[in-house]
């Protein structure tokens, strides 16, 4: 079994890729922020759910004792908060602001260097499980 066929680090880079795929909208609409009519773009939100197989099977967890709590995260469990922006819209038509994208392009930077961390960090817990003398 190859590492990428574990559905950990398939979903972690399926994020990755997401997150670069956002990077490329919203320099867009940074880029675009003087052009008239220009309407300010979003990337879907990325779903975890879908990539590691819960809408399949669901996640459930085990009682090892009597006091603990017994239950499952079905797919529908996370929230599905959709992201309503209220951009202000400037004379010309266009809608970006600045501030916002700049705020978000940041935020994404954040949550692409935070899955590459727990990629290599996933690896780097593979090698030492593999390792002979470790």
């Amino acid at each position: 079994m190859a590492i990428s066929d574990i559905p950990l680090f398939q979903a972690l880079k399926s994020k990755m890729q997401w997150h670069q795929v956002r990077q490329g909208v919203l320099s867009e609409n940074v880029a675009n922020a003087d052009t008239p009519r220009y309407s300010a773009r979003e990337v879907t939100a990325f779903s975890f759910a879908d990539h590691v197989g819960l809408a399949q099977s669901g996640l459930s967890t085990s009682v090892t004792k009597v006091g603990h709590i017994s239950g499952s995260a079905a797919p529908g469990v996370a929230s599905k908060a959709e992201e309503r922006d209220m951009f202000e819209v400037t004379p010309s038509g266009n809608n970006v602001v600045l501030e916002e994208q700049m705020m978000k392009v940041t935020q994404n930077q954040m949550d692409y260097q935070a899955a590459t961390t727990l990629y290599s960090r996933g690896l780097g817990l593979i090698r030492t499980a593999l390792s002979r003398g470790g």
